[in-house]
């Protein structure tokens, strides 16, 4: 049952229109996925449906399906996200080898939809103020594959301090009221009043005062929430603006939403196959942007090099580092760290412990392939013991990487009769 203050003020809200909004949410829920182009070629699957407009690489998926469950989704060739969801991200419109911020990014969807569109080049902050959402966010950018991002564990004013004008383009996707998440989780309902609008309403406006002073002269930033109140959003970027007289509205094609003021646009549910989204596209005009110091990275040690050249492993233009015995490969534009919450500086590659290189799980899945390895079909008995932690008969000797119908999913490593298995224990079903 939804909350009748709710209702109330979405019939005065829709007019005419109203009647067709509760029908939208009496129907069967449109679920989505998205491709990863960091992984290569799409592949077949028979649960996969038609395009969603607005995304070249979401589809939608047969309902009865539970995708999540298939092989490739642990190995990131997807990911499973609301349709309308994916909008704010094609209106930011990321470009390879740019600077992006995404402010709010857990659980990490439209970071990693970011990092599809920018293809590995440029420099991606993936930052999330909660602690234990961004964990999560951190393992999602793993499991896709993500080799350039950043993740961080800040506040927006924070990160305003230390990187002013350093981006090329912003995306906040703000905690709201949820109210497009009404048919997906109860709690959003039974969270809900006009007390938690508001409230979220002025944690917006603080959010985007920060995300204001990331964007470089000229830049674009989008705002977006999953929630209709008028509060949170069209009046929420109409106080912005008065607040920012250095942004304005952008004009961008997006023929499948019902454009509104101030360059926003609303996705509603009864208009789209979606549960409904708000976003507003803004440019940042005049200043100059300031000059922020980049960090300086470290060579590798030996017993890195000495694993790479074994398996053919060729990393991206980028700049070592460090963090005890662990070692990252960060893209070239990483600014400096220090006094910073980081989860993730780039590419985990793996550690060194007394000389010797062991390969961190999130480089398997950023590699395509390599020297060594050892394919299985998703849907084979090796491949299901694989992922039970099983060793496996093989006459490969070393590290290998093992692929689920040419896609990485991780490691094991041969004596030339078994493969040791090296899938994280943590992942292991």
């Amino acid at each position: 049952m939804l909350p009748e203050e709710f209702l109330q003020r979405m019939k005065k809200q829709l007019g005419q229109d109203y009647e067709a909004f509760l029908e939208s949410l009496r129907r069967p829920r449109a679920v989505a996925l998205r491709f990863n182009p960091l992984k290569g070629a799409r592949p077949q699957l028979p649960f996969v449906r038609e395009n969603v407009p607005w995304e070249r690489s979401g589809f939608y998926y047969d309902p009865e399906s539970r995708p999540g469950l298939h092989v490739y989704h642990e190995a990131g060739v997807y990911y499973l996200q609301e349709a309308s969801a994916m909008a704010p991200v094609a209106l930011l419109s990321p470009q390879p080898g740019e600077r992006v911020c995404d402010l709010c990014a857990a659980p990490g969807g439209k970071t990693t939809q970011i990092a599809g569109r920018m293809a590995g080049a440029g420099f991606l902050l993936a930052n999330e103020w909660s602690p234990k959402r961004a964990k999560i966010l951190s393992r999602n950018i793993e499991r896709m594959g993500v080799a350039n991002a950043l993740v961080t564990n800040e506040t927006a004013q924070r990160l305003a301090q230390r990187l002013p004008g350093f981006f090329d383009r912003v995306l906040v996707d703000a905690p709201c009221s949820g109210e497009g998440m009404f048919r997906k989780e109860e709690a959003a309902v039974t969270d809900w009043s006009q007390e938690t609008v508001e409230m979220c309403a002025a944690r917006q406006a603080e959010i985007l005062d920060g995300a204001a002073r990331l964007v470089r002269p000229g830049g674009r930033l989008v705002y977006s929430t999953c929630t209709f109140a008028p509060e949170e959003d069209e009046g929420a970027v109409t106080a912005f603006l008065a607040a920012h007289p250095e942004f304005a509205p952008e004009t961008v094609e997006a023929p499948w939403f019902v454009p509104g003021e101030n360059g926003s646009f609303r996705m509603w549910p009864h208009k789209l196959l979606g549960e409904g989204h708000f976003a507003a596209v803004l440019r940042k005009n005049g200043g100059e942007a300031e000059k922020i110091l980049l960090s300086k990275g470290e060579k590798l040690p030996k017993a890195w090099e000495d694993f790479a050249r074994e398996l053919g492993i060729r990393l991206p233009e980028g700049k070592g580092l460090s963090f005890g015995q662990t070692l990252y490969w960060a893209p070239p534009e990483l600014p400096e760290l220090a006094g910073l919450k980081v989860l993730r500086p780039g590419l985990e590659l793996g550690t060194v412990k007394k000389d010797r290189f062991e390969p961190a799980h999130a480089l398997a899945l950023w590699l395509k392939t390599c020297n060594s390895v050892q394919d299985f079909a998703p849907d084979s008995p090796e491949m299901k013991q694989y992922l039970h932690g099983e060793v496996l008969p093989s006459e490969k000797k070393g590290w290998t990487l093992v692929t689920a119908g040419g896609y990485s999913i991780g490691w094991a490593k041969g004596d030339g009769r078994v493969l040791k298995n090296h899938y994280p224990k943590g992942l292991r079903r």
